[in-house]
């Protein structure tokens, strides 16, 4: 059984850390609220951090999904400090945020799927 390193587990604590304080703390009314931290991955000597969100319900909307994001890189720094006061870390890794379009690819893939079955019913034998 492998065991979690110790960047697994700080990207983790950084994931539930940073889905609570997009939720609650982000002030801005532009931000839209269904916002979701998908995963966070950690460099090796803590320089970086890249946070994957997804917009949900918003997935068809370009502009919607650039403000969100730009709105999320405004509010790094804010971030970065809280997540310093909620997690005892000596160094606090820079945010970068980024769009994770896996959910948006995947809810495409199953309509593809579920359009070719029911054309296939429909197929005369």
């Amino acid at each position: 059984m492998k065991e979690f390193s110790r960047l697994d587990r700080i990207g983790d604590q950084m994931q539930r850390e940073l889905a609570v304080m997009i939720q609650r703390e982000i002030k801005d009314p532009r931000l839209d609220a269904m916002i979701t931290v998908s995963g966070v991955k950690v460099s090796k000597d803590l320089g970086y951090a890249d946070i994957y969100v997804t917009v949900l319900g918003k997935e068809d909307k370009p502009e919607i999904i650039a403000e969100n994001m730009a709105i999320l890189k405004q509010a790094a720094g804010f971030l970065r400090g809280r997540i310093g006061q909620n997690i005892k870390l000596r160094v606090v890794p820079q945010l970068r945020f980024h769009y994770d379009e896996s959910v948006q690819r995947g809810q495409h893939l199953s309509s593809l799927i579920e359009r070719a079955i029911a054309e296939d019913k429909n197929r005369p034998e």
